[in-house]
């Protein structure tokens, strides 16, 4: 059972599960049925008639997509097995001859994925930097394409694009707009609000928090468009469903997400000042310092807090940046990013050249530890360079 959403903001939604109240128990705790299969009556009737077996749908599924689409303030959600399983079913509806324009820069690990993808089924893929806001409104102008994908802030150039120009052009050419938002988190960002047609996340990341759930999720403005219409019958039929237990442990992590965000942004903004003045960075990419070039337009497009994710160039070499790796006693040497953990990569021996990524760029996510901490062991190993 869910409480009427009007008005409700996000620390209220997630701590409350979305009203949710066990009926059948009296619990306020959501209970997690593992059933993978579901009974039918002597007329061969569902006795639940929306379960009827788990690669479709389930409870945990639809609360955790409830609570969701409710942060977002969107019209319908769609739990995934994995982010990349969420993106596969953003172009999966794309036919022969049809043009995708995707934001250059974004995720590695998407871009990768699409290249393929438009090769193999011969869709036009455009790639161009979304943040050069007239120049890729005028690609959306002239190509009219049928997908227009975008990632801000990006991973792990932490680059913001101007959402609501760029939906303005989208609407203008016929053409659908999807963010991946996963590094701002419903908390910091609702793109559906600034005229985005789908919103994306990896919910493996800050949405769930703790580091044990693998998970990707897609909330529409409009479930009624033959697009989304397309991208659920794509789930059904491929399979990609979340797991029930997995559901569970997302709905849990939901629960503390803006407690977590808040902590985090406090952190990183902490933790960015004091790499700026070290005199073994180079340069910090975090769009919450002023020097940053799109400081005002995260400021106005992400009014609850800049992020907990941004890169730093060491200054020197892969040598140095991979050194200052070696020397970190606490913080992880980890892939993935919104944990309660701190974690670094140095993301060009996870990518390599795929997007230019520089060999001195560390990209930090920041978790919800002591800043003091923090900064001390930043700075033992800076200085041990």
């Amino acid at each position: 059972m869910s409480e009427k959403r009007n008005q409700k903001h996000s620390e209220t939604i997630a701590a409350r599960a979305d009203g949710f109240v066990d009926t059948a128990s009296g619990g306020v705790v959501p209970p997690m049925q593992p059933s993978t299969t579901f009974l039918r009556d002597e007329a061969y009737e569902l006795v639940v008639p929306e379960n009827s077996y788990g690669r479709a749908d389930n409870d945990q599924v639809r609360l955790a997509e409830q609570i969701i689409c409710a942060l977002e303030g969107g019209d319908k959600s769609l739990l995934f097995s994995t982010g990349m399983a969420a993106i596969s079913a953003l172009v999966e509806p794309l036919k022969r001859g049809q043009t995708l324009l995707l934001q250059e820069g974004c995720y590695w690990g998407a871009t990768a994925y699409l290249r393929k993808f438009c090769t193999h089924r011969e869709i036009i893929l455009i790639e161009a930097d979304s943040t050069q806001t007239q120049d890729f409104c005028n690609i959306v102008a002239s190509e009219k394409p049928d997908l227009v994908m975008v990632e801000t802030p990006s991973n792990p150039w932490i680059r913001t694009c101007d959402v609501n120009a760029i939906a303005q052009a989208c609407r203008e050419a016929g053409c659908f707009l999807i963010v991946d938002a996963t590094a701002a988190t419903p908390v910091l960002m609702q793109p559906l609000t600034l005229g985005a047609d789908v919103v994306m996340h990896s919910a493996t990341k800050a949405i769930n928090g703790h580091s044990d759930v693998l998970a990707g999720v897609l909330t529409c403005k409009d479930s009624a468009s033959q697009y989304w219409q397309d991208i659920v019958a794509h789930r059904a039929g491929a399979g990609a469903i979340l797991s029930a237990h997995d559901a569970w442990l997302l709905i849990r992590g939901m629960r503390t997400l803006p407690l977590r965000v808040e902590r985090m942004c406090d952190n990183a903004m902490v933790v960015a000042e004091f790499l700026d003045q070290h005199p073994k960075v180079d340069e910090v990419w975090y769009p919450g310092l002023a020097q940053h070039g799109d400081h005002e337009l995260a400021k106005a497009q992400m009014p609850g807090g800049f992020g907990y994710l941004m890169s730093f160039l060491i200054k020197g070499n892969r040598d140095d940046a991979l050194m200052f790796c070696r020397h970190l006693e606490g913080i992880h040497r980890a892939t993935s990013l919104g944990g309660t953990e701190s974690l670094v990569e140095h993301r060009h021996t996870i990518e390599g050249d795929l997007t230019g990524c520089p060999e001195n760029l560390i990209r930090l996510s920041v978790g919800i530890e002591n800043k003091k901490d923090l900064i001390g062991e930043l700075d033992q190993a800076l200085n041990s360079i």
